[in-house]
């Protein structure tokens, strides 16, 4: 950790030095690393053009070097000026026709073009000449994946693995693809064949039990871990995985174990937080779900599921005011999140604010017309003001979008009945016993009266007898 902060604070006082020298229009003379220094500093930060300037700064002084024609590319493609930095790397692979970090920006520019398919050849030249060979075939994988080539996405992962097996990406993408494939399961003995050839890689067990969690085989999982653990029993990306198989599991208490474990390894991260107030949560224990969300936003201001987490804790103990703080927080950092407006309306609606209520509602729905708790919810407002032909119009047009969702034909049947519509009504209870027999319950929710439930009863009575 000293030698780390010495670094720092070498590199710190560099970049001033380096500004000193601009600010005071001084000449001066810096050595190509301290250049590549100081335009690595300006790049990790995002300050581009600064980046960009101390490059053309160091051409002056450095006009033939590779590195740096390289490094002005990657600027450029930083700053979306793409065609600038293909005409860069043109030049530096001019000098260098067989450099494969040419070949691999070169990649990566045509990828976030959308270009893949040029992509792909200079993936494919990357691979050749390039020392990071992993790298070279996760890229090759990715844009094989984008345009849905997946079985080449899949031979260009496993490549990448034998060449470095603890590639998270890679790993990742093989398992999202093999997934696509329908071919999770036959993975299995790929992994095994690993562990058969070094049974002490915990490596391989790990990913062995990412697999098996993806395929709900979560015992299995749980040993695959605890092998990967045995081994190496600093493995803090085990111990995460293994709690969220726990939590999969609902063994709720086990996931805190096994996330406390990853912090005690590692240090606290935002993620790890957020998954230690989520079982918190699922122990109904709210106060500390509460204060490990805001744990995480403390490490991560724009961890939007953090802030929802708060807000979730906080509607759950039924704090309206506050919950709706922590959703429209999260709602800021993800606009076009339709659960995030979902819980937004809910609150809102709690605290009587009823045409804020609606219009979350409606933006909602745009979102995600198929979440039928939306338009339930949504009609809802409109039959507890008694304005039951809008409550209606809305669950019809939710029927639009889930014509077989018996939940939708049992609230208009309440409405219509609210409406005094019983002909209409019954109808559409006929359909909704026909969907779903046993759901009917939900009807009575609606009517608390007794002599309205026992004559509904008496016509669900008799259908069931008719249809038996």
């Amino acid at each position: 950790m000293a030698k780390n902060f010495k670094k720092k604070k070498e590199e710190d006082e560099l970049v001033k030095r380096f500004e000193d020298h601009q600010k005071n229009k001084a000449s001066y003379f810096f050595e190509l690393d301290n250049f590549e220094h100081i335009i690595n500093y300006y790049q990790e930060l995002g300050r581009y053009n600064q980046a960009l300037n101390a490059a053309n700064i160091a051409s002056e002084q450095y006009p033939y070097s590779i590195e740096l024609f390289i490094s002005k590319a990657q600027i450029m493609s930083n700053l979306e000026r793409y065609d600038e930095a293909i005409e860069l790397l043109d030049h530096a692979e001019s000098f260098q026709p067989n450099d494969g970090e040419i070949f691999l920006m070169k990649g990566s520019i045509f990828s976030l073009l959308g270009e893949y398919d040029s992509a792909i050849e200079y993936y494919l030249k990357a691979v050749t000449f390039s020392e990071e060979k992993d790298e070279a075939y996760y890229s090759l994988g990715l844009a094989y994946q984008s345009i849905e080539k997946y079985e080449e996405a899949i031979d260009s992962y496993k490549k990448a693995i034998e060449d470095n097996i603890f590639h998270d990406g890679a790993l990742y993408e093989l398992a999202y693809c093999l997934d696509v494939c329908g071919e999770l399961e036959s993975s299995i003995d790929y992994y095994k064949k690993f562990i058969d050839a070094d049974p002490y890689s915990q490596a391989a067990w790990y990913n062995l039990g990412i697999v098996y969690n993806k395929l709900g085989r979560y015992e299995d999982a749980l040993s695959a871990y605890e092998f990967a653990i045995a081994i190496e029993d600093k493995f803090a990306s085990a111990y995460y995985n293994m709690g969220n198989t726990h939590m999969q599991m609902e063994q709720f208490t086990k996931a805190l174990d096994a996330y406390k474990s990853t912090i005690d390894i590692e240090g606290p991260s935002a993620e790890v937080y957020c998954q230690t107030a989520k079982a918190y949560e699922n122990l109904e224990q709210y106060e500390l779900g509460l204060k490990y969300f805001q744990k995480a936003t403390k490490l991560d201001n724009l961890y939007s599921e953090a802030w929802f987490g708060a807000g979730k804790c906080l509607e759950l103990q039924q704090k309206w005011y506050q919950s709706l703080h922590f959703y429209n927080k999260a709602l800021k950092l993800d606009y076009e999140n339709p659960l995030f407006w979902k819980s937004v309306a809910n609150a809102e609606f709690n605290v009587g604010n009823i045409v804020s209520s609606i219009d979350a509602y409606q933006e909602a729905s745009m979102l995600d017309p198929e979440d039928k708790e939306i338009w339930l919810n949504w009609s809802y407002i409109y039959y507890d003001q008694g304005d039951f032909d809008k409550a209606i119009d809305l669950i019809i047009n939710g029927l639009e979008e889930l014509p077989d969702e018996s939940d939708y034909f049992y609230r208009i049947t309440a409405y219509l009945i609210a409406a005094g519509k019983y002909k209409e009504a019954f109808n559409y209870l006929e359909n909704a016993l026909i969907l779903d027999f046993e759901n009917h319950v939900v009807l009575f929710e609606f009517f608390p009266q007794l002599e309205t439930q026992k004559a509904l009863y008496k016509i669900i009575d008799q259908f069931r007898k008719d249809n038996s």
